[in-house]
């Protein structure tokens, strides 16, 4: 498999398929609010964008990094979202990376957003579908954020089917900047297990497609196969 880490700015063009990761904590918090009953995520291309839906749709739930802001339900934090009930409902997005990166390669024929707690799953949809070129949209620090490229490339090795001690990406994510800055207090919004939940390896058995629904991004949880499904493919 070709493997590609770009940062947002470095897409030029539109890839054929895309890989986004933001580790810390766009696409962790996606995960445990599909792991908490969430139907559907609505990325949002703005705070207005975000706020707009929100007031078209009042049982939506609307999500956004730092502190708490009127109009928003709750906050970009694994933490936090794993005590809300969102069964059946609908998460409004918007983070100062991960969901801009998913918008930037929204006219690809695959879109997956990745995080560590769904990394495994994500590497095997990949090999299951064959994918030959995949780029990886590294979202945090201008494409340099240490957590998001080495699950960019831990997931890389594995969608290979090629054997990847998972110590030292974790390690890598465990000592990046953005983890000390969420440790310190530095970012808004935080919990005190974010950084703890976001380096839960697999903790989730799917994947997460972003499709174009009605002009709107919208992320779904995906079963990836199983390992047993997979060698039969």
């Amino acid at each position: 498999m070709d493997a590609r880490f770009l940062g947002i700015a470095g897409l030029v063009e539109v890839p054929s398929v895309a890989v986004v990761v933001d580790v810390m904590r766009a696409f962790t918090v996606a995960a445990w609010a599909f792991a908490q009953g969430a139907e559907k995520i609505v990325l949002a291309g703005s705070l207005d964008e975000a706020m707009a839906l929100k007031a078209r749709h009042p049982d939506w739930v609307a999500v956004k990094d730092g502190p708490a802001t009127p109009g928003f339900d709750t906050v970009n934090s694994p933490g936090l979202m794993r005590s809300i009930d969102l069964g059946g409902r609908t998460v409004v997005q918007k983070t100062t990376a991960g969901t801009v990166g998913a918008l930037a390669v929204k006219e690809a024929s695959l879109v997956l957003c990745a995080s560590f707690v769904v990394a495994e799953a994500t590497a095997r949809l990949l090999r299951t579908r064959g994918c030959d070129s995949v780029t990886f949209v590294v979202t945090g620090e201008e494409g340099q954020a240490d957590e998001d490229l080495a699950c960019a490339q831990y997931i890389a090795r594995r969608a290979t089917g090629a054997e990847a001690d998972p110590a030292g990406f974790i390690r890598r994510a465990d000592e990046s900047r953005a983890a000390a800055e969420l440790r310190t207090g530095v970012r808004e919004g935080v919990h005190p297990d974010d950084v703890a939940l976001c380096l839960e390896l697999d903790r989730f058995p799917f994947a997460m497609v972003a499709t174009l629904e009605d002009a709107l991004m919208v992320l779904r949880p995906y079963a990836a196969p199983s390992p047993t499904d997979e060698t039969s493919i």
